[in-house]
């Protein structure tokens, strides 16, 4: 039995074993199972798996087949490699049809339209693209295994999980694709005052310089475009022991990227390369990159100073204030609003917004 196969050819709805064949050679000669397999030379047992389809037909067996039965080994090793190749076709047929309904989970024109994948209305051949996007044999393969810890807003309802995995993966090889030193923990320390100073200056020159610092310290710093559902800003990946921070510039706020680019720094200077989890619910570890990430870039002492001696809800003493401490308004507005100390209609102003030109 056979159906219309999706792409070419035709695609067998059952393998049938060459047991069959034999057991009506068997009741042609009028022979019965235990006979045969004594003419046969091997177990009764052994040909009841045969004539199943539970043992193949070997080399050796097609031989003796010959002999017994008369019709040449090359044609029972025939039934044999047709029988293993139509099973082979109707399980990956299933594979086929599990992928088609993962598929459904997978932003593909989102992708496609980034470029990560070719464009085409036919789903069998987005399957295949999103298997060699993804590098496995099957989407039911992928995996959430990727040692990264990644934050997202905090008010997400429904996350796109393929969608996660896709950023994730177009990250990574993004990454792997960048050449860069051995990765040096306390030097890519050292340069958070550098890091911090960078945030006064405009994307064109802050970006570029960005990307040589953390390739000196064996990071790979790039930038992916972000995707619905994903409520992405930036992930720290390890791969092949290279460290790699992803940014999705997600509403390419300054305040918004700089944190973020923090936040992933904490993640690499303080945490193990071993770690290995994406989760949206590692609310301790998240919580601690955060306050780290506060820190670096204003630290408790220069932020306690603010709120005490100066008039905090003030927009030109928070301008003149980071400007003393430099760095740069919108990250001081940032933490008071994210504190509740300024309501998030004030001075949004004070939080540029830009595109970078990734190269």
């Amino acid at each position: 039995m056979v159906n219309k196969k999706d792409n070419n050819g035709f695609m067998p709805t059952v393998a049938i074993p060459p047991g069959e064949t034999i057991r009506e050679n068997m009741e042609f000669l009028g022979m019965n199972q235990k006979e045969l397999a004594a003419r046969l030379d091997i177990t009764p047992k052994h040909l009841s798996n045969i004539i199943n389809g539970n043992a193949p037909i070997t080399y050796d067996t097609a031989l003796k087949l010959e002999s017994v039965i008369g019709t040449d080994a090359q044609f029972w090793m025939n039934l044999e490699t047709n029988y293993q190749l139509n099973k082979a076709r109707i399980e990956e047929q299933k594979k086929l049809d599990l992928d088609l309904q993962i598929l459904k989970e997978i932003p593909y024109k989102e992708m496609s339209d980034f470029g990560w994948v070719k464009s085409t209305p036919d789903r069998v051949e987005r399957v295949f693209n999103s298997r060699n996007f993804f590098g496995v044999a099957e989407l039911s393969s992928i995996k959430p295994s990727y040692a990264v810890a990644f934050r997202t807003h905090k008010q997400v309802r429904e996350i796109s999980d393929f969608g996660v995995l896709a950023w994730l993966r177009k990250a990574e090889l993004k990454g792997l694709s960048e050449e860069v030193g051995k990765f040096n923990k306390r030097k890519l320390k050292s340069l958070i005052p550098t890091f911090r100073e960078l945030t006064l200056k405009e994307p064109n020159y802050f970006y570029p310089e960005m990307e040589r610092l953390c390739a000196e310290c064996g990071v790979a710093l790039v930038l992916v475009p972000y995707l619905p559902r994903t409520y992405i800003c930036g992930a720290t990946i390890w791969r092949n022991n290279k460290a790699i921070i992803a940014l999705s510039v997600r509403g390419k706020r300054a305040d918004v990227f700089w944190f973020t680019f923090f936040h992933e720094l904490a993640h690499l200077i303080n945490h193990s390369s071993n770690e290995f989890h994406i989760s949206f619910d590692n609310e301790s570890e998240e919580d601690e990159a955060d306050y780290l990430a506060s820190n670096y870039l204003i630290s408790e002492e220069q932020y306690r100073n603010f709120i005490e001696r100066y008039d905090y809800t003030d927009k030109i003493q928070i301008v003149n204030y980071s400007q003393e401490i430099g760095i740069a308004p919108c990250i001081l507005l940032g933490r008071l609003q994210h504190d509740e100390r300024i309501g998030y209609q004030y001075y949004n102003d004070l939080k540029p917004s830009f595109e970078i030109v990734n190269h």
